[in-house]
């Protein structure tokens, strides 16, 4: 064992008696603290921007941040937090003399205790406090010191960090951090490096309150004319998830039971909506269980899972207790996969920000994949892929950290980074899929970390046994996407030729290297063909049995494209060229379809392949297509005899 976990034990556990002693001798300093992420419904992050965001500042790169206590008094009904916040840290650089945290200048800095003395310190800029150590520590040195301070947050940047609201005519105040916003109401190292190891908060507030934070709640003390809870996280947590939400809550728990035993799904909603949304809750116990087979089992199931009801219509993936403005299936189907995908496992930075949200948002449609007899699968598909394609640019990765509404782009780091992680379990195969992303969570080097989009790719790199470098540079680092001309002809019963030429929507790639699935239809074939496209213009000749009558570009929507096949297909059937005869062509009104064999069904389809009318029970060798009142342009009809299935273009003037 580390001897510096053995030391931190130690540690916590005296903080614990002292702590315990103090509040039952109701002899203590009030004081405070805490502190990521979207939803699929109605409401999302990216509508709630206060005002463009800034970068950290990473802050306190010369300590390791062991352990933060908190504790805070806060009124809901008043915008004002106060209290204090105790950090262990080991150092990580030799002569240490000054330590650099992120507070907002619109908080009050009372006092900075450092081995029972007060430290001198400063405001070095908006975001920056100097702490001025009066001793020089060594690297590898474990130490604390505690922050006392006071004051109303700013609005800040992002969502809006510190929130005094109501509902229903009752005060709330609660936090969202993400991504920069922690610093705007408690002083912390606010960057993508150095995981929390271990937290204790501690919040008075007033009598008829309830408080909302990450972990487990150990206590609740009566104190005077209000309450004091305590709430105790133990695992590795990032600076932006750490959150509190103090008012008047109701409280219940639902069950999940998983591989390694049960999780509490612990419930704070508001009064006023306790009776509906006790019915929408259960719903995500089986999105627990689903995530927990396909990947890891659920990663804090020695504390909880757990929601807490706050003032906006999003969601936000706080560490155990994800903070919930509706409870619609997506939204708590989104916000619990980050406890995977963000909080267990998080980017490493923000321009890889996709690894939180991207995976959120396919693991969503995971869960539609995996209820039978529905629809909404093939409906998630369609429109995260039609959202991709929007705009013909925008990469996954996040090229501008400055931006909250960059960072939260909802078409490129949620919808086509999930698109992406849909196209790579494509190219990979579901086996090594699943398996290198199973690997990735339990990496020793990002488990509980931080993670960054090679840790990902080499992960599946191993599992499939692929060199993926060229995917990402396309699909990762390159915007756009393909635009495919598929063209085919077929002179032979028992081959096709198809012909497969691109452009892309963006100069940075000039082509996307894909296996492209084609399915291929006709009286004795019904297949699906996946060919392995390599350069514009490749022809491929594919062995059939059948002559085909119909051509379907991607019919499972494995990829991010648009097709053109209806416009461009040629079909070539020389033993029905002379059984049938459709005049004119093209033709104003009617023409006349004569056949040799008797007609019984047509089927009339527009460019894109679409049934537009379908003509049944004719039982005829001839009969007049009236296409009067159809608009001019290029149609396909699929004319079904007692013999065979033909296939032609007919053209409205």
């Amino acid at each position: 064992m580390n001897i510096n976990k053995i030391v931190l034990v130690i540690i916590l556990s005296f903080l614990q008696f002292t702590l315990k002693a103090q509040y039952q001798n109701q002899d203590l300093n009030t004081e405070i603290i805490n502190q990521t992420a979207i939803s699929t419904c109605s409401h999302t992050k990216q509508q709630f921007f206060a005002k463009a965001g800034t970068n950290s500042s990473f802050a306190g790169q010369n300590i390791d941040i062991k352990y933060h206590r908190m504790n805070w008094t806060i009124d809901p009904s008043v915008n004002f937090i106060s209290g204090s916040v105790f950090t262990l840290f080991q150092t990580t650089e030799p002569n240490v003399n000054e330590i650099t945290f992120e507070l907002d200048n619109t908080m009050t800095v009372d006092s900075v205790i450092f081995h029972k003395q007060n430290l001198t310190f400063a405001d070095s800029g908006s975001y920056l406090l100097n702490i001025y150590l009066n001793s020089t520590l060594a690297n590898q040195t474990l130490d604390s010191l505690e922050i006392y301070y006071h004051g109303t947050p700013g609005i800040g940047s992002g969502f809006g960090a510190f929130i005094q609201s109501t509902h229903a005519n009752s005060p709330i105040i609660w936090t969202l951090s993400e991504p920069y916003g922690a610093r705007e109401w408690w002083p912390n190292k606010n960057d993508l490096s150095d995981k929390i190891d271990s937290l204790d908060v501690y919040v008075h507030t007033t009598t008829g309150q309830r408080v909302a934070s990450n972990g487990v709640l150990v206590s609740e003390i009566n104190e005077g004319n209000g309450k004091l809870f305590h709430w105790k996280h133990r695992y590795p947590i990032a600076t932006y998830l750490v959150a509190i939400a103090v008012t008047n809550y109701a409280t219940y728990s639902d069950f999940a039971n998983i591989n390694s035993g049960t999780v509490e799904v612990l419930n704070y909603i508001f009064p006023e909506d306790s009776a509906t949304v006790v019915t929408q809750t259960p719903n995500v116990i089986a999105s627990i269980q689903l995530y927990s087979n396909l990947f890891i089992d659920y990663p804090y199931t020695n504390e909880k899972y757990g929601h807490a009801q706050f003032g906006w219509g999003g969601g936000m993936e706080h560490q155990t207790m994800s903070f919930m403005g509706g409870f619609s299936h997506s939204l708590m189907a989104h916000e619990l996969a980050h406890q995977w995908f963000g909080d267990m496992v998080t980017c490493g930075s923000w321009h890889d920000i996709w690894l939180n949200e991207g995976f959120a948002t396919y693991l969503t449609g995971l869960t539609y994949e995996h209820m039978p007899n529905t629809p909404w699968w093939e409906t998630w598909k369609n429109q995260t892929s039609s959202h991709v394609m929007q705009e013909p640019d925008g990469s996954v990765y996040c090229d501008d950290t400055t931006s909250v509404n960059r960072i939260f782009n909802s078409r490129l780091s949620y919808s086509k980074g999930a698109y992406v992680l849909h196209m790579l379990r494509w190219v990979c195969g579901d086996s090594a899929f699943f398996a290198g992303i199973h690997n990735y969570l339990l990496d020793p080097n990002l488990s509980f970390g931080y993670a960054h989009t090679s840790d990902l790719k080499s992960h599946l790199e191993a599992a499939s046994g692929l060199n993926l470098t060229e995917f990402f540079d396309d699909w990762y680092y390159g915007q756009g996407f393909p635009i495919y001309t598929v063209t085919t002809y077929q002179s032979a019963k028992d081959s096709i030729n198809i012909i497969l030429d691109q452009t892309t929507t963006h100069s940075s790639v000039s082509f996307f290297e894909m296996p492209v699935p084609i399915r291929l239809k006709g009286n004795n074939i019904d297949t699906i063909v996946v060919l392995n496209n390599t350069f514009s213009g490749q022809n491929f000749n594919v062995h059939v049995n059948s002559y085909i009558d119909t051509v379907e570009f991607d019919p499972d929507i494995h990829l991010i494209a648009i097709s053109n096949i209806s416009t461009n297909i040629s079909i070539n059937l020389p033993e029905s060229r002379n059984t049938l005869k459709i005049m004119p062509n093209p033709t104003k009104s009617i023409s006349a379809i004569q056949s040799k064999e008797p007609i019984y069904a047509i089927e009339i389809m527009d460019i894109n392949g679409r049934i537009i009318n379908s003509i049944k029970g004719i039982n005829s060798k001839n009969y007049s297509l009236d296409l009067t009142t159809y608009e001019g342009g290029v149609y396909i009809i699929r004319i079904n005899t007692t013999k065979e299935t033909i296939v032609r273009k007919i053209i409205k003037n």
